[in-house]
């Protein structure tokens, strides 16, 4: 009999409440257990001293003659010191573009590049333009005096 180490939920609708329990791997998750270790209530705040309580000696006990925490019960007893956190898997590709779209995204990003070079190209030449024209107009107004 394989047994785990799970959470089993209780409350209301939308107020969950949970259950640490020990129960067998094939039972559902709100059904029979063999034993209850403690309990979870996530609606309170992190730092609440109720939020997560746990008979550390039965979870030793159980983690000793090979109970598997689930992932998210190790994640709570990490929290507490019983056991290490879960290590998490790097995602699958899945989640980032496709070459298509990172090809678009590279054009994108080149021409938003030259259009700011562009922009800047055309503020440096808009700068140099009238401090060359000032000598011509002095010149102009010298010759209309004169």
């Amino acid at each position: 009999m394989s047994l785990k180490i799970r959470l089993s939920r209780g409350g209301a609708k939308k107020a969950p409440f949970y259950r640490l329990v020990v129960a067998d791997s094939r039972s559902p998750r709100d059904g029979r257990f063999v034993e209850r270790v403690g309990t979870h209530n996530p609606r309170l705040p992190h730092d609440h001293a109720e939020r997560l309580v746990v008979k550390e000696d039965r979870i030793k006990h159980w983690l000793s003659v090979g109970a598997l925490p689930t992932d998210r019960v190790q994640r709570l007893l990490s929290k507490v010191g019983l056991t290490e956190a879960p290590k998490i898997n790097e995602q699958t590709k899945k989640d980032k573009p496709r070459a298509k779209t990172l090809e678009r995204m590279k054009e994108a990003e080149e021409a938003a590049k030259a259009a700011a070079e562009a922009a800047e190209q055309a503020k440096a030449d808009a700068a140099e333009a009238p401090a060359e024209e000032a000598p011509a107009e002095e010149a102009a107004e010298e010759k209309a005096e004169g």
